[in-house]
């Protein structure tokens, strides 16, 4: 299982978008990564903008260029918008729900939980972050995860935006619906990912 392990800042300032939900720990979010910083920098060709924008979501996602390529030519295979079944796939990954549910404070945090088998699906431990969930699907974390500090400060936020296609009580929750583009509130273009990958 690939995953990106070098500095998670040096990411967000390259997306100019706090991708790892860093809050306050992060520093100098508008200067881009580098020696020099902004000097010298050009506006972005349609091609750089378009790369850019790839580059975000997979980031913001957590996977690496040959899993989310084949995320894009799935979506390229089936009936309606492209780029926004390329984002509702994404959305059903069970690192991303457990994310959504707020059993954890960000997507690597997600993506632990999940590796380190704290969750179940229907009853069942699962510890493939990618794993596809369905509608009545029921995602829960064990009592000991929910020990962890991190782990109880972020089920304990009362804050916490739930999306619509899910419920939630306690420590269990459940994909009621199909996630729509409306429900993703992270700034995304995914036009721009479909234009880049259909070159």
């Amino acid at each position: 299982m690939a995953k990106y392990v070098g500095p998670k800042d040096r990411l967000s300032r390259r997306e100019n978008f706090d991708i790892f939900s860093a809050g306050a720990k992060l520093t100098r979010l508008n200067v881009p990564p580098g020696v020099h910083g902004p000097k010298g920098m050009r506006g972005p060709s349609q091609y750089g903008r378009q790369l850019r924008e790839k580059q975000k979501v997979k980031r913001i996602y957590g996977i690496l260029e040959k899993q989310f390529r084949r995320y894009a030519e799935d979506a390229f295979r089936t009936k309606g918008n492209t780029g926004e079944a390329i984002l509702i796939s994404l959305e059903k990954r069970l690192d991303n729900v457990v994310f959504r549910l707020g059993f954890a404070p960000s997507r690597p945090a997600a993506r632990q939980l999940v590796s380190h088998r704290h969750v179940l699906v229907n009853g069942k431990k699962v510890n493939i972050p990618s794993y596809k969930l369905s509608v009545g699907d029921i995602v829960s974390i064990d009592s000991k995860a929910a020990a962890i500090p991190e782990i109880k400060k972020a089920i304990e936020q009362k804050d916490w935006k739930l999306p619509g296609w899910l419920e939630k009580k306690a420590l269990v929750g459940k994909i009621a619906a199909l996630p729509k583009r409306e429900d993703i509130t992270e700034p995304i273009s995914e036009q721009d990912i479909v234009e880049f990958y259909s070159r």
